[in-house]
């Protein structure tokens, strides 16, 4: 893991980790309803693109050359959310979207 929950470019970037020459920002949700559906779905367009403004940020300021980077998702739910019942359930999207267009490509 190289960064969380760092500020680039005037976005929160949960997670950025590095596997070889996979770079991946990682963004995560979670609910503990699914009143508001469910935590995967709350990645839209919008938050994509500003996700991508981020890494863009990012990699500009961190000049990781040659790396390959990707967004993932992680989406946590959690059900009896502080009882003895409580249950968490996880899912991790890989290359979960595309880089947004925003300007100047990675």
């Amino acid at each position: 893991m190289l960064a969380r929950n760092v500020r680039a470019g005037g976005v929160e970037l949960d997670l950025i980790v590095r596997r070889g020459r996979d770079l991946a920002f990682v963004e995560v949700k979670t609910r503990s309803s699914q009143r508001t559906g469910l935590p995967e779905l709350a990645v839209d367009f919008k938050k994509q693109r500003r996700l991508t403004q981020g890494a863009e940020a990012w990699l500009r300021a961190h000049r990781h050359i040659g790396l390959r980077p990707r967004f993932d998702v992680i989406a946590c739910e959690v059900s009896g959310f502080k009882t003895s019942q409580e249950q968490w359930s996880l899912r991790h999207f890989k290359n979960a979207f595309e880089a947004c267009e925003t300007g100047p490509s990675f």
